[in-house]
């Protein structure tokens, strides 16, 4: 806050409350979360944050008290007031600013509450790296449990039900993806595809009963303790890949290796992209994806890598010791498939460290 010239800082975002104060916040859909939020309240001079919440069950007992209050509904003007008259002087950074705290904001100087969070997030200490390990290798075990189920005739739905089962089975706190099994069709007339013919992925997973052969890419993420896994993968049902489709599999990991290589501390995102383009000759990834993103208490966040916010961003951040990336390059061709797996690492000083273990040994022979 204070290398941002920020003196108070209102987080909305369930991430950004739990981030600032460690505190449990339930789930819920989007139009609900809206109305019933947790809110944070930190400022620069080291005192304890305020945490107003409906689930004070979830504050943690570091936290007096005396600083966690009732639940204050910023989509309405009298409780946004009375938040704003409770805030000291100073300039003000908001996270995520509901139309009626704007309206009572007026007049304060303001800043982006996103950036001064963002920065706090993206280097992680050794505790965060520990949690998101954990939290994928929860992912992980439950992925095992689905695919001791995938065969022809099993519904993709049913997939999703097993993953949820046994994630909280085995201690997951929050479902934070939908789980995506998406069969990929191999016809391009018969893909999902954006308006620009692009490939399409990820879509919400359909009920649809297996065949053998279909191409399923899998994407979902699991919250344990605050912090976020991210698992993908491709699996072929009923049958083991052919030798074209293992050759999408080697293209992609000695893509994935090549830009691997360039992960270092003080390497750009331009690095990582150049790298990925000599080792593939074009563009590796979905148009509207990443090469790479960052995560931590949320599923996506900085470090962004290879997204529309172009190649001067890409030049611009700098990668420190602590930065976790989820990589996730593709290959494709219609008519055949392709490849396509996400895999976790974080920066060191001069490399990076694993941090998932994604089971490709079916394509790998």
């Amino acid at each position: 806050m204070r290398a941002h010239d920020v003196d108070v800082l209102v987080g909305c975002s369930a991430s950004t409350v739990a981030y600032a104060t460690g505190a449990a916040i339930q789930a819920a859909d989007s139009s609900r979360a809206a109305h019933k939020r947790a809110v944070v309240v930190v400022t620069a001079d080291g005192s304890p944050p305020t945490l107003y919440t409906p689930w004070p069950e979830g504050a943690p007992p570091e936290l007096h008290p005396a600083f966690v209050r009732a639940p204050i509904d910023l989509e309405w003007h009298d409780d946004a007031a009375v938040l704003v008259c409770s805030l000291p002087a100073g300039r003000v950074a908001v996270d995520d600013c509901p139309m009626p705290l704007w309206a009572a904001l007026r007049g304060r100087e303001l800043t982006d509450g996103g950036s001064v969070v963002g920065a706090a997030k993206v280097v992680k200490t050794a505790d965060e790296i520990e949690c998101i390990r954990r939290a994928q290798a929860i992912n992980e075990a439950a992925i095992a449990d689905v695919v001791s189920i995938l065969r022809p005739g099993v519904c993709t739905t049913d997939l999703s039900g097993r993953l949820l089962r046994s994630m909280f089975e085995l201690g997951a706190s929050s479902n934070t993806v939908d789980p995506i099994f998406q069969v990929m069709e191999r016809d391009p007339a018969r893909r999902p595809a954006s308006t620009t013919g692009d490939l399409v992925f990820p879509v919400p997973t359909r009920p649809r009963t297996l065949v053998e052969g279909d191409l399923i890419w899998v994407d979902n993420g699991i919250n344990s303790c605050g912090y976020q896994s991210d698992y993908g993968n491709a699996w072929i049902v009923g049958r083991e890949p052919n030798e074209r489709e293992r050759e999408h599999y080697a293209v992609w990991r000695a893509l994935l290796d090549r830009v691997l290589a360039a992960v270092r501390a003080g390497a750009t995102c331009a690095d990582l992209t150049a790298a990925a383009g000599e080792a593939f000759g074009r563009r590796p990834w979905l148009a509207h994806l990443y090469l790479a993103h960052g995560t931590g208490t949320e599923s996506a966040e900085l470090p962004y890598v290879g997204t529309d916010l172009g190649a001067e961003f890409d030049a611009s951040f700098v990668l420190a010791p602590g930065m976790v990336l989820v990589f996730e390059p593709i290959t494709w061709e219609d008519g055949v498939g392709g490849f396509r797996a996400e895999e976790i690492v974080a920066v060191t000083a001069d490399g990076h460290e694993v941090l998932s273990h994604v089971d490709a040994s079916p394509w790998s022979g």
